[in-house]
């Protein structure tokens, strides 16, 4: 029997919200849930015992910048990503595809695979989707993306044509090149805002799709009522004993609408990113830490927060941290941020299992100010 396996526990017959369990090789995780990245092997500027006490169930790496350094044979010599890091609950890898492709002129694509030039020293590399898989493979994440390619907003109908074709060519390869069991192989469904696209899209990843289907090629500059409307075109047409994992969008607003859109599991860098910007998420919207209007507020960031920062420290001295070039100041920006994330995608859930997702989703995004939510 497999080790991945997933379960409904309950649906928002007012929504496509959906609470379940995800049972994997290295625990199970609740859904929907937010996933932090940890893209070279670490979410910046936390330890793994900080993003455990955070209460995160898995976290995302990146499958490029691994296999750029320190490279996925030294890795796999550590005993894999759980043991290199000291993460020991479930891990998820992307396939790098993102990263290759948004290198635009560093690279050529072409059916066999993607040659492109590293950011860091401009050396000539040639990534086959078997080649995907091996790097995948040795990083040993429970959950693993098949290689694809993503294309921008604006893209014309054929270009998006071009990318689904040979994201449908690379997945059959992928599949057949993936042979171990205690790794899932998530196909992505591309097409970019072309929804006869996106439905034929799905079509060619169903026969792959064995635990679990992602979505890619959204949150690429298109307005975020245009990804809505391509996520309530592609709900009914997924897979519903499968957790579904929308790719790179994690703003609170963003999380709250892409849940009640039937979307499980979803993972963004904005968190320590905007940390690192002297920025936080707040149930009102986005607050700039760094600005002059908090040199003198000592009061906490959030007043109902309970995270480590929120508890022990005030506006006033975060600003001076950061404005110092202190490392602590992101460090406990990012602690807020992740913390407000992970319970937000926690209380999505415990207002599904309740009955009242869609008093909590009105609750919540009447409080929250759209205009900052651009980050």
């Amino acid at each position: 029997m497999s080790e991945f396996r997933f379960e409904v526990i309950k649906t928002c017959p007012h929504t496509g919200a959906r609470a379940g369990i995800l049972h994997t090789p290295h625990g199970d995780i609740e859904t929907p849930i937010f996933m932090p990245v940890g893209t070279q092997a670490t979410v910046k500027g936390l330890m793994a015992k900080d993003v455990d006490e955070l209460g995160a169930q898995i976290i995302l790496s990146n499958t490029y910048h691994l296999y750029l350094r320190p490279g996925h044979e030294i890795v796999k010599k550590a005993g894999g990503l759980h043991q290199f890091m000291d993460w020991h609950k479930p891990i998820l890898t992307d396939s790098g595809g993102f990263q290759v492709f948004s290198l635009s002129k560093l690279r050529k694509v072409t059916d066999d695979g993607v040659e492109f030039r590293s950011h860091l020293n401009g050396e000539k590399h040639f990534i086959t989707p078997e080649k995907c898989i091996e790097i995948e493979n040795a990083l040993g994440a429970d959950i693993i993306m098949a290689f694809d390619q993503c294309t921008e907003a604006g893209v014309s109908y054929a270009e998006a044509l071009e990318a689904k074709r040979k994201t449908k060519l690379w997945l059959e390869r992928c599949y057949n090149a993936h042979k171990n069991p205690k790794q899932m192989l998530f196909p992505i469904v591309q097409g970019n805002m072309f929804k006869d696209l996106r439905e034929q899209c799905v079509q060619d990843c169903l026969p792959y799709a064995k635990c679990g289907i992602a979505i890619g090629g959204l949150s690429v500059g298109e307005e975020k009522s245009v990804m809505y409307d391509i996520l309530d075109f592609l709900n009914p047409l997924l897979p519903k004993d499968q957790p579904r994992y929308l790719m790179g969008v994690g703003s609170p607003d963003c999380l709250v609408e892409g849940y009640a859109r039937g979307i499980d599991m979803m993972d963004c860098v904005l968190p320590t990113r905007i940390a690192r910007n002297g920025t936080a998420f707040t149930k009102k919207g986005k607050l700039v830490v760094k600005n002059a209007a908090y040199k003198e507020d000592f009061t906490p960031i959030e007043e109902d927060c309970d995270c480590y920062a929120c508890r022990h420290h005030t506006k006033a001295y975060i600003r001076h941290l950061i404005n110092a070039g202190e490392m602590l100041g992101a460090e406990l920006l990012s602690i807020h941020n992740l913390h407000f994330l992970l319970k937000l995608a926690h209380d999505c859930r415990e207002a599904i299992l309740n009955d009242r997702f869609p008093e909590f989703k009105e609750e919540f995004l009447s409080h929250y100010d759209i205009s900052k939510s651009k980050f």
